[in-house]
This record gives structure tokens, C-alpha cells and sequence, in this order.
């Protein structure tokens, strides 16, 4: 039993989701923390990646380009890589799940298990607050909408006071043309 508990990760969901970043519209992991959470080096998970390429189709793992590097790197803050050889890569849940499977090892099994229930655990979240989502979306075009019956309405009232503008100078006008004695 000791050895059972010696294997046994516990990792907080929070650490988890904080590793948890949207590029190219998916949620992924980067390789370097993934290293991190495994135990493991990160070159050595990406040549255990790089061994079993036909493991990770696009859609489980790509290659960042500069500009996402970036942008990653100035939504962290803080460069926790140094002097990087290559671009990191990025693993969807399913790639996540796949490198258990390359990595083979007691720590490597139990943190995907925690990985894949915190991605489990956000899609559940998501489809629960999918229908307030739905409301929020409805009252925001029921707001666009009244602004825009406002907008029409004080359009309507220029176009009134434009007229009744027009009206008062007319009136004020000097008249011209055939008098007769009472407009004298």
C-alpha cells in the first residue's frame, strides 16, 4: 500500500487549469509545463513525441509560430523558458491524453488521469453555463435593439424640430408680393 501511495499525484485542479491556455481557438497544454507536471524533461517528452509523430496528428499537438510564442509568453509575464532551440508544442486534451501513452510512466498515467478530468470538468462547466451564456447573448441583442429603436426615435425628433425650425422662419419671413391693407 506505501508504494501505491508514493505514485499517487495530487495535483490541484487549479495548477492544472492555470497550464490551460486557448491558441488557435483550442484549449492546450505546453509541452514545458506538461514536462513539469510529468516529472520529466522537456526535451525529452518532445523527442518522445517526435519518435511517435504518427501519435499526434494536428489536431492533438502543433508546432507554435513566433507570433503565438509571443503572445503566449506576454500573457505569462515572465519567461520561464530562457533560451529556446524551438518552438514549443502544444497539446489539445486528446494529444494530452496520447503522451501517457509515449511517456509510459506511473507519474506520467496518474497526472494525465488528473488532466483529462480537469478538461472534463471545464467542458461540463461550459455546457452548464451554456444556456445563461444564451440568456446574456439574448438580452444583449434585446439592448442593441432598444438602442437602436432610441437612436431612430431622436432621429425622428431632429427631423421634427428641423421642421418646426422651418416652420417658425417661414413665419418670421418678411412677406413679398400683393399686400392687402390689414397685413400692413
Amino acid at each position: 500500500m506505501a508504494g501505491n501511495k508514493e505514485t499517487e499525484i495530487m495535483l490541484s485542479d487549479e495548477i492544472i487549469i492555470n497550464k490551460i491556455y486557448v491558441i488557435r481557438g483550442k484549449k492546450v497544454m505546453i509541452d514545458h509545463d506538461l514536462a513539469e507536471l510529468y516529472g520529466v524533461e522537456t526535451k525529452q517528452l518532445k523527442r518522445a513525441v517526435r519518435r511517435n509523430i504518427k501519435r499526434f496528428p494536428e489536431d492533438f499537438m502543433f508546432e507554435l509560430i513566433q507570433s503565438e510564442f509571443d503572445n503566449l509568453r506576454s500573457q505569462i509575464g515572465t519567461s520561464s523558458w530562457g533560451g529556446i532551440r524551438y518552438m514549443p508544442m502544444a497539446f489539445t486534451e486528446q494529444g494530452a491524453a496520447m503522451l501517457s501513452s509515449v511517456l509510459n510512466s506511473d507519474r506520467a498515467i496518474l497526472v494525465n488521469i488528473q488532466i483529462i478530468r480537469v478538461f472534463t470538468k471545464m467542458r461540463e462547466m461550459l455546457e452548464a453555463h451554456k444556456e445563461i451564456l444564451q440568456k446574456l447573448d439574448q438580452l444583449q441583442t434585446k439592448e442593441v435593439e432598444q438602442d437602436e429603436k432610441i437612436m431612430l426615435i431622436f432621429e425622428y425628433l431632429k427631423q421634427l424640430e428641423q421642421v418646426k425650425q422651418e416652420e417658425l422662419e417661414q413665419s418670421k419671413r418678411k412677406r413679398i408680393g400683393y399686400k392687402r391693407n390689414e397685413d400692413e
